[in-house]
């Protein structure tokens, strides 16, 4: 009835589905309930319908008879009716009567006059009496806060937990497909009250005082939970509201525009790296006489003196070569006397309108110390390299530079990250230029310029390009560095304590701290299941369907609010394949940092470099084999003890069994990282959409699309094929601003309207216009992050499934196991032959001819 009154086609559809249930023997409430379980599922869960499907069509193969049931069975009455609806091509149409969506236009409108009124009638009243209004905060928070305690605190009982958890995992769901900032706040708070309840349970009913193997290991995985327990509440905290600040003007006369010196320190790199950087630089849309470009040489080369008299910047070199970078920059800042200082990495190629889009803040907030823009990188890095995920997926860092630094900016903490940054002179001078005592010289750098009360800002666009770490063990090096660098920080110069900082960047500092400290926790998550399983300790004492109601929860809402906070950014489940790799190379460094701050030293991370072939990185994969091993030995041990073991144990068993899968198939993922793939371009090729031309030997013109280039090839996209052959020399013409260059290349390959083109060598100038026509573009990576799909978890963790036993594979054919497994393989190959194949009635007239695929 309730349908028939929304659409007729809904009753009819309704009414249908009652009677047919009617018929396979169902009650009238029963088949009245189906209906409208049925109703609501449209209109509630539309956009699940591809994820139940998926479920319900293994749940019908575990019940055969679910096609037809036998009456008086709900169980498959109910599986049959959820699966008539998700097999339906489309939803239910629900129209509403025009007077009902009039009258709903109305309330809405005269709700949000009201709510308008009310927050401008509450503001007025703010204003004119702050201390009445402050107290109406506290006392707000304070009744929220013991509210929520209650909720946290308050014991249930196994059926009571149940009833509590299913009803926030359907109010998640309903957020999750509300967009909008306030339904995301509310899924953190879903999230946090049912971590809260969790942590409260953990420390107040599962630890086995009157065992001590027990007692240590439960502890043990308290310490870690406790903490990745902090940082979620912490990033919570952190991201909630990201500012994403806009770029300011300028002045309009540029005569007003500040004196700018730019930066670009080198130790050992290739000069082939810093010239891509200094060309990109001298092409900056700024007033040459206000622009001084200086490269900073650690390594006292010659041939790179040689090469910054040639093309006209300022060269400085040092006899001796304390503090490793920053001491570097603080020497070239004796004779630097700018109003402002850029600094690039020496890989980092900025675009000609880096500087408009940063210096205009200067103007606007004139205690502003510095301006951040992201670290985009144009090459893929060992993650990406090795698990053919470049462009497919947000990188490691997409992270940190798409959400965490914008949250940053919203409490006033975003901080330096020693490149694609401009910092004000005068703000330097008064903190004694770089700070030095530490080896992450950047972020400890912005702390001293907060602790003195200037601001940072931080633009999320990629005004700058670089390249990242070619290997892992480079990868891992680098992280090293940056995680001990951070520790030292907080140790010698501990943000939640001193002077100068609010309450928000204390907080934001000290998680960007806490963060590298993971390295500990995480081994613990990957080894706390085999306490159970080989040393029958109770980590978790308690019943295994209290740790199931417990826990699943809270790993459960989690995992959805991050999904939903960070999925552009982030994909699911693969941040726990990043902390894996690092986990076992920044525990033992991090730890002595904590209690020997000045241990260490600076590395330069190597860049540039190629792989000529394919390898297992034994060196950097020995802790994941190790750990591999112990959870394969748990599973045995497992096995071993549900056919022996007590019958009351059986169920802790399978979920510890179950914990050990997920461990095994996250740290096949980090071993499928350790799988070095061929890197044989020293010249990253980047995807580009840009117009252009080519000039044949006749003098004619035709117009073409680049799509891809380097520094040494260009690949085109052709309106019409041409009668080119290999080796035939052409023209590129390309334009930069209003200026049009050309560009001598040899046609490489030929296919269809696609070209190859291999570039000619330059003369130095020729080198500058191409850089600054292709990566020094204004345009050239704001488009890059938005290519990447949205995060859908259960597809991530399939992704990683595949990924991480597909690693285990590799590993066992090449094994003394080969000749088993390419046993295996034409088993599964000549099983596979008799699975009959549907082909699409086209597919024949669309496949290409042997001619083509020669060609």
């Amino acid at each position: 009835m309730l349908a028939a009154l929304v659409t007729p086609t809904a009753g009819r559809w309704c009414a249908e589905r009652y009677q047919t249930l009617r018929e396979q023997g169902a009650s009238k409430a029963g088949a009245a309930t189906l209906t409208l379980l049925w109703l609501l599922a449209w209109t509630l869960f539309p956009l699940e319908r591809h994820g139940w499907q998926w479920i319900l069509s293994h749940a019908k193969g575990l019940y055969p008879q679910v096609a037809k049931p036998r009456a008086g069975d709900p169980l498959r009455i109910l599986l049959q009716s959820l699966w008539l609806i998700v097999r339906r091509p489309e939803p239910i149409p629900l129209r509403w009567p025009a007077s009902w969506q009039r009258a709903w236009q109305r309330g809405t409108q005269g709700l949000s006059t009201l709510l308008l009124r009310q927050e401008e009638k509450g503001l007025a009243s703010a204003l004119a009496t702050p201390r009445e209004a402050r107290w109406k905060s506290v006392l707000l928070c304070v009744v929220a806060g013991s509210l929520s305690l209650l909720c946290i605190t308050q014991p249930f009982t196994l059926q009571a937990q149940l009833v509590f958890v299913i009803m926030l995992v359907v109010m998640a769901f309903i957020l999750r497909a509300v967009p909008g900032r306030y339904p995301m706040l509310m899924m953190m708070v879903l999230s946090l009250t049912v971590s809260c309840r969790y942590i409260w349970w953990r420390y107040t009913s599962t630890l086995d005082w009157f065992d001590p193997v027990s007692l240590t290991c439960g502890l043990l995985l308290l310490f870690a939970e406790t903490y990745a327990w902090v940082v979620l509440l912490l990033g919570y905290w952190q991201t909630a509201w990201p500012l994403n600040r806009p770029p300011a003007p300028l002045p309009a006369d540029p005569a007003e525009w500040p004196t700018v010196d730019l930066m670009i320190p080198t130790y050992n790199e290739d000069l082939a790296i810093v010239k891509g950087t200094v060309y990109a630089a001298m092409g900056l849309d700024w007033p040459k006489d206000k622009l001084t470009i200086w490269l900073l040489d650690d390594g006292g080369r010659e041939s790179f003196r040689e090469f910054a008299e040639g093309v006209g910047i300022r060269y400085v070199a040092r006899e001796t070569h304390e503090h490793a970078k920053a001491g570097n920059i603080n020497n070239a800042l004796k004779q630097a006397s700018g109003e402002l200082v850029a600094i690039f990495d020496c890989d980092h190629l900025p675009t000609r309108s880096f500087l408009q889009m940063t210096v205009g803040w200067f103007f606007r907030d004139p205690k502003l110390g510095v301006v951040q823009t992201p670290h985009h990188f144009f090459s893929a890095d060992p993650f990406e390299h090795n698990l053919q995920r470049f462009r497919k997926m947000p990188n490691e860092g997409a992270l940190f530079y798409g959400l965490v630094q914008d949250g940053n900016d919203m409490w006033d903490a975003s901080f330096f990250c020693g490149s694609c940054a401009v910092i004000k002179r005068s703000a330097l001078d008064e903190i004694g230029g770089i700070a030095v005592e530490t080896v992450t010289e950047d972020a400890h750098t912005s702390l001293r310029l907060h602790r003195l009360g200037y601001t940072s800002a931080y633009i999320r666009i990629p005004l700058a390009a670089g390249l990242a770490t070619e290997s892992l063990s480079a990868h891992i090096g680098q992280r090293i560095r940056w995680a001990r660098g951070m520790v030292q920080i907080l140790r010698l110069d501990n943000p939640l304590f001193g002077k100068g900082l609010n309450f928000g960047q204390r907080l934001c500092y000290f998680n960007a701290m806490l963060h590298f400290l993971s390295g500990i926790p995480r081994i613990i998550f990957l080894t706390a299941p085999l306490a159970f399983l080989i040393l029958h300790a109770y980590i978790i004492y308690a019943p295994a369907a209290a740790i199931a109601l417990y826990m699943l929860p809270h790993i459960f809402h989690s995992a959805l609010t991050n999904s939903r906070l960070q999925g552009k950014v982030r994909h699911s489940f693969w941040g726990e394949v990043y902390e894996t790799v690092l986990a076992w190379y920044i525990a033992r460094p991090t730890t002595v940092a904590l209690f020997a701050p000045h241990k260490g030293k600076f590395n330069v991370t190597a860049k540039g470099g190629m792989t000529e072939e394919v390898y297992l990185d034994l060196s950097v994969s020995r802790p994941y084999l190790v750990l591999i091993l112990l959870s394969l030995c748990g599973l045995g041990f497992g096995v071993w003890r549900i056919l022996t073991g007590p019958a009351d144990e059986i169920l802790t068993l399978i979920l510890s069994m179950i914990w050990t899968l997920y461990n095994l198939t996250i740290l096949g993922g980090a071993l499928a990282v350790a799988f070095e793939s061929r890197q044989v371009r020293s010249n990253p090729r980047v995807e580009m959409v840009m117009q252009a031309a080519i000039k044949l030997a006749n003098g004619h013109l035709y117009p073409c699309t680049v799509r891809d280039y380097s520094n040494g090839g260009v690949g085109v996209l052709l309106e019409s094929p041409l009668p080119l052959v290999g080796k035939e020399r052409v023209w590129l013409l390309l334009r930069s601003g209003q200026r049009e260059q050309e560009f001598a290349a040899k046609v490489q390959r030929v296919f269809g309207r696609k070209l190859g083109l291999e570039l000619e060598p330059m003369a130095q100038q020729q080198s500058i216009d191409f850089i600054q026509c292709t990566f020094a573009r204004a345009d050239t990576w704001s488009l890059w992050q938005q290519r990447l799909g949205k995060d859908r978890p259960l597809h991530s963790l399939l992704d990683i499934t595949l990924l991480g036993w597909g690693a285990y594979w590799r590993l066992a054919r090449s094994s003394p196991l080969e000749p088993i497994c390419i046993l295996l393989e034409k088993l599964a190959r000549w099983l596979l032959s008799f699975v009959p194949r549907r082909v699409s009635p086209d597919f024949r007239s669309q496949a290409p001819t042997p001619q083509t695929v020669e060609g």
